[in-house]
């Protein structure tokens, strides 16, 4: 069985790096492509070679008429193109809300995924009521800016969040996973009920276990390289096929950006790597993990254990807060 297919989003960066090779190529300058076949904005060139809009098959079609591209090539991009049609693709998703979509379409098809988060617990190892905590209370905030009521309650998103979470345990072809988790998003009072937590932590050590997934616990007083301090939440994608770009997505607050630029790209990995070094190992994350369980256990009596709807007051506002939609 061939590996999971990347989404809309990577086919259509995929696509437009393409075309745009294939007009380097041909020795084109953008505005000579335009004045060619007669479209009327020359945005409509750099939108497609960026991958920011759905492609046209037809116009992708007369786009490597102009290179002079040979059939297998026109065949192979011709397919790019009709992969970017999202209806089809979130067939796969039937609960997918729209916050989640692109997270969900950049992780599809990933050989390989590195996070790190200051503040959470990254979206694909949340448990159900640690997301609904997350989703509930940054719908609050959307209340309070005086933001559209959601066509989605926050259980419908709480489902979508455990559909993207599939991907780790996808048979063939899971990617590999490896997160950096900070020992305050842990166990901090701030991140939500103690019984929450605590089911978070039990969460987090059955999957410390599979093959694919590594986690490092980055200790609250741990130096970072020459006392570096990471300023934001993000995450690196590599995907199966090598043509497809090394994505970099940054999260800040309620702005996320993503970026394939390789200067940029290589600076987080560096980071990265930093962290990893400093984090515990696998296995100590793991004993670590198992110890903080069993301090939450105590701490937290049977009879407090309340999941679901009844920690979550406030349920008409959507989540604008990409922090939190992860």
């Amino acid at each position: 069985m061939p590996p999971a297919s990347p989404g809309p989003i990577m086919r259509r960066r995929r696509l437009g790096v393409d075309l745009r090779r294939l007009r380097e190529a041909a020795g084109l300058t953008g505005d000579q492509v335009i004045e060619r076949i007669g479209w009327a904005s020359a945005s409509k060139l750099s939108r497609l070679e960026n991958g920011r809009s759905r492609p046209d098959p037809q116009d992708v079609g007369v786009l490597l008429d102009l290179y002079g591209a040979d059939a297998a090539v026109q065949e192979e991009l011709l397919a790019f193109a009709e992969a970017g049609d999202i209806k089809v693709w979130l067939k796969n998703f039937p609960v997918m809300t729209q916050q989640q979509r692109s997270w969900a379409e950049l992780e599809a098809g990933c050989a390989e995924i590195s996070e790190y988060n200051p503040v959470l617990v990254p979206g694909l190892l949340q448990t159900p009521e640690y997301a609904q905590v997350r989703i509930v209370s940054a719908r609050e905030v959307s209340a309070g800016a005086g933001e559209p009521e959601p066509g989605d309650e926050p259980e419908t998103e709480v489902q979508a969040r455990m559909a993207r979470q599939s991907l780790l345990t996808r048979e063939p072809h899971a990617p590999r996973y490896t997160a950096v988790l900070e020992e305050a998003a842990l166990v901090g009072r701030r991140a939500g009920p103690p019984e929450v937590l605590r089911e978070q932590l039990v969460q987090l050590c059955h999957l410390a276990q599979l093959p694919n997934v590594t986690l490092h616990v980055l200790l609250r007083d741990t130096q970072v390289g020459n006392w570096y301090l990471p300023p934001t939440a993000f995450s690196v994608y590599r995907f199966a096929d090598p043509l497809d770009p090394e994505t970099l997505a940054i999260e800040g607050g309620f702005t996320d950006v993503m970026s394939t630029e390789a200067i940029t790209l290589n600076s987080y990995k560096v980071v990265f790597e930093w962290l990893c070094t400093a984090a515990l190992s696998k296995s100590d994350t793991l004993s670590w993990l198992i110890e903080a369980t069993g301090r939450l256990t105590e701490a937290v009596p049977p009879s407090t254990v309340a999941f679901g709807p009844a920690t979550a007051p406030t349920q008409r506002r959507r989540d604008s807060g990409r922090l939190t939609d992860r």
